[in-house]
């Protein structure tokens, strides 16, 4: 197994970060379409202060989009095979159309089909189509208070499971974790943990690895303890994105102030 660097961008506070993850997808983007490239993104509904950048980007540039995938990272279910309602205020489908794609023009923006989110009982059908097209130009995302990423919850302590295992797990459903409804509850229902989904569906750690670049970005104020972890530990599934340490091209953007919060001194036990 590889064990990679992962590269750390430091900026000043959340617009920054914001900006730079919507200038990389823009450039992305623009460079590929100069070589008459299609643009496949694995993209995430957290974070999502990128989106109104890049469509204001996109729209005042005018980027065309149309040869552009968006692979979304995950959604919330009701039940183990049904999505979450796409009115309800949770639903990524919901989050990520007020927030990008209702925004982008109508003569740039790429077709309905183009915008696709994993779907129970399609999983398979998900991961081929990403496969074929090459799979991700780029995984973009964030990082769960457990390492997750997507939502690829971390394992037991006494799960059995190997990294190499872990890194091949495809797109699926499963419950989410008590430590990602706490923090998900908190910030999106002000605590009503109670209200929140208990199952979701994410695309698999294996196609975030065969990602050829991953970029995470990093604003919250809980987050400087388990990035602490992440760069600190070994790779292993009880905390997934270690496992990017596996990876040859990974950059995590975070803020002067979780930058300063992970260096205090405090032991890892």
């Amino acid at each position: 197994m590889q064990n990679n660097e992962i590269k750390l961008r430091v900026l000043r506070d959340d617009n920054e970060v914001n900006l730079d993850m919507a200038l990389d997808m823009l450039m992305t983007i623009i460079a590929n379409n100069k070589e008459g490239k299609k643009t496949v993104f694995i993209v995430p509904v957290g974070p999502v202060g990128q989106y109104p950048i890049l469509a204001t980007l996109v729209n005042k540039f005018q980027v065309s989009l149309k040869n552009v995938w968006f692979f979304h990272m995950d959604e919330y279910l009701v039940s183990q095979d049904k999505s979450i309602s796409s009115e309800n205020f949770l639903s990524f489908h919901k989050r990520m159309n007020d927030e990008f794609y209702s925004r982008v023009d109508k003569n740039l923006i790429m077709p309905a089909e183009q915008r696709l989110f994993p779907t129970p009982g399609k999983e398979k059908e998900y991961d081929e189509l990403l496969e074929r097209l090459g799979g991700a130009d780029v995984c973009y995302g964030g990082l769960g208070i457990n390492g997750h990423i997507a939502f690829n919850e971390a394992a037991e302590e006494n799960d059995p499971i190997t990294c190499e295992e872990f890194a091949e797990l495809g797109t699926r459903v499963l419950p989410v974790s008590r430590e990602t409804i706490a923090i998900n509850g908190a910030a999106y229902l002000i605590g009503d943990i109670k209200s929140m989904p208990r199952w979701c569906i994410t695309v698999g750690m294996k196609q975030i690895l065969a990602s050829k670049r991953v970029y995470l970005s990093l604003g919250a104020y809980w987050q400087p303890g388990i990035l602490k972890r992440v760069l600190n530990e070994k790779p292993q599934p009880q905390i997934p994105a270690t496992l990017l340490k596996n990876h040859n091209d990974v950059t995590f953007c975070l803020t002067e102030k979780i930058e300063k919060c992970m260096n205090s001194n405090y032991e890892i036990f």
